[in-house]
């Protein structure tokens, strides 16, 4: 009886261990996104860092941060040129280096982001180690050319970028930013059109590729350039904003695979990881709240897997 007690009481110990071990595994954090250069989140047309308590980056620097990431989120203006953010980003850039005692940084740049963390690579490449687009309109968007067919100077045009101007200045106001923060909707226009991309890309090249949906240099001045997008406009039937992704996608023409604001082969950019994800422009970012896809990959999964990536390339 007594040996019986003590098996058991040894068998309870052993097995309290083994809980305590999972557990701790459950809660500790891991070197999994780990990477030697700081990760800065840059946000898109119309996006901030965090509003009224909902980041712009749902659950993904908490998540980066859990297993090892230093991670920056900046917020440039709403709407401006792709030019005019990227020197406002890179302010924040050269803070951010000076901060953090590395040399360099790991730039992501979500859409109108993409191009933004571009400029900032062409410009300044000894502060940046890599390069991460996220469903980014590099050689322009057809939503931006349906946009731009409004004749230049008309009152159409002054009304619709009154309007839009007015809604960065509120997204601005309610994620506490700057007040003087220009807002300039028909210079995100000029940017993110067919016509602009392609004026920008002449200044730019970097990454881009050369033919209309390939891959563009891996890396160029010692930066390392990767991309992915999606290319499912409505993902979830609970996500109210997949009815804008619809209705956006219908400008796009007829088979041009896209993510309701970015086509497929325009979010294209050096290393393309996958530009076919189940996802629509806002889960590209894992808006609304978290409700992506259930058949795919979660979001914060895939940028977990991206730091990994350069985690692995000594980035």
């Amino acid at each position: 009886m007594k040996h019986n007690r003590l098996s058991l009481a040894v068998g309870l110990v052993a097995a309290l261990g083994v809980t305590s071990q999972v557990q701790a595994s459950w809660f500790s954090s891991s070197n999994y996104t780990k990477t030697q250069y700081p990760i800065v989140l840059a946000h898109g047309m119309l996006g901030w860092d965090s509003m009224l308590g909902i980041d712009y980056w749902y659950g993904i620097p908490q998540a980066l941060r859990k297993d090892g990431a230093d991670v920056y989120i900046t917020e440039v203006s709403q709407l401006d040129t792709s030019e005019a953010r990227g020197e406002q980003l890179l302010e924040q850039v050269e803070e951010i280096v000076a901060i953090s005692g590395k040399s360099k940084v790991n730039l992501f740049g979500h859409s109108h982001g993409g191009p933004t963390i571009r400029y900032v690579a062409a410009v300044r490449p000894d502060l940046v180690a890599s390069v991460t687009s996220i469903g980014a309109p590099h050689k322009g968007s057809a939503l931006a050319d349906f946009l731009r067919e409004m004749p230049e100077g008309s009152a159409g045009e002054a009304i619709v970028a009154g309007l839009v101007n007015a809604a960065g200045k509120m997204i601005n106001f309610l994620s506490g930013s700057p007040i003087d923060t220009p807002m300039n909707s028909l210079g995100s226009l000029e940017s993110l059109h067919s016509a602009g991309a392609a004026r920008f890309n002449a200044k730019f090249p970097q990454g881009i590729p050369t033919t209309a949906c390939g891959e563009g240099d891996y890396q160029v001045n010692n930066v390392r350039y990767y991309s992915w997008s999606g290319t499912s406009p409505s993902t979830n039937l609970l996500d109210p904003s997949d009815l804008m992704m619809v209705v956006a996608a219908q400008t796009f023409p007829k088979g041009e695979a896209n993510d309701g604001m970015v086509g497929r082969c325009s979010s294209r950019l050096g290393m393309v990881i996958r530009d076919n994800y189940r996802m629509n422009h806002l889960d590209e970012v894992n808006q609304i709240l978290g409700l992506t896809s259930l058949f795919e990959t979660d979001p914060v999964t895939v940028y977990r897997q991206q730091a990994n990536r350069l985690k692995q390339a000594g980035l």
